[in-house]
C-alpha cells in the first residue's frame, strides 16, 4: 500500500501556482477573424465537427470556439500541417473534456461525499482545464479545490475518490497516515488509485 500511496502523490498537487506555471505552455488566446478556411475535418465519434480556419493576422496564438455543433479552431496561416494536427488534437480534447465535465455538478457531489464520509465541505470546488499534470489540487487555507477536467470522462467512482482525496486535505494538509485514513473512507479508494496510476502513464490523457 505504501508504494501505491507514493505513486499516488504524483497525481495530486497542493501548489496550484506551481502547477499552473508548468502547464502555461498549453494556454491559448481567443480566436481572431479568419481569412482562410479549410474543409471540415471528420472527428472520430465526437459530438462535434472540427473546422480549421487559418488567419494571416494571427501570428502565434491558437484559438477555439464552439458554434453550435462545430468546433472552430483558428490558427496562424504559417503553421505546418503537423502543427495543425497537434492543435486540432489539443483543442478537440479540451472541448471533449468540457462536455464530459458538464454532466457532473461538482458542488453537489462534494457536499454529498463530505456528508457521507464525515469530511469538511469545500468553500469552493471547480473544474480546471489548466491542470495537465495533476488530477486534483487543494488549497486548505482558502478551502478551494480544483479538479482536472481530464478525469471528467473517468468512471464516477474514480471521480468520487479524487474529490474525497481533496476533501481529506481540507482536514489534513500532508500525506501522513492520518490523511490516508480519511482518504480511504472512500470505499473504492485503492481501486481508484490503481486506475489513476495506470492513466497517468497514458501520454494522451
Amino acid at each position: 500500500m505504501a508504494r501505491a500511496h507514493g505513486d499516488a502523490l504524483r497525481l495530486f498537487g497542493d501548489d496550484y501556482a506551481a502547477d499552473r506555471a508548468a502547464d502555461r505552455a498549453a494556454d491559448v488566446a481567443a480566436p481572431t477573424p479568419s481569412l482562410v478556411s479549410e474543409p471540415l475535418i471528420d472527428a472520430n465519434d465526437d459530438p462535434f465537427t472540427v473546422l480549421v480556419e487559418r488567419s494571416a493576422k494571427r501570428r502565434r496564438t491558437v484559438g477555439a470556439q464552439m458554434v453550435g455543433d462545430v468546433l472552430k479552431i483558428a490558427l496562424p496561416a504559417w503553421m505546418s500541417r503537423a502543427e495543425e494536427e497537434h492543435w486540432v488534437d489539443v483543442m478537440s480534447g479540451r472541448f471533449r473534456r468540457k462536455l464530459s465535465a458538464d454532466r457532473i455538478d461538482l458542488g453537489d457531489r462534494a457536499v454529498t461525499l463530505a456528508r457521507r464520509h464525515d469530511l469538511p465541505r469545500p468553500a469552493e470546488i471547480r473544474w480546471s482545464d489548466d491542470m495537465l499534470s495533476r488530477w486534483g489540487s487543494c488549497t486548505p487555507a482558502t478551502g478551494t479545490i480544483r479538479i482536472s477536467t481530464r478525469i471528467a470522462k473517468f468512471p464516477d467512482w474514480v471521480i468520487d475518490y479524487v474529490i474525497v482525496h481533496e476533501l481529506a486535505h481540507l482536514e489534513v494538509g500532508d500525506h501522513s497516515a492520518a490523511f490516508w485514513r480519511l482518504a480511504h473512507r472512500c470505499p473504492k479508494a485503492e481501486r481508484a488509485i490503481g486506475y489513476l496510476i495506470a492513466k497517468s502513464g497514458d501520454e494522451h490523457e
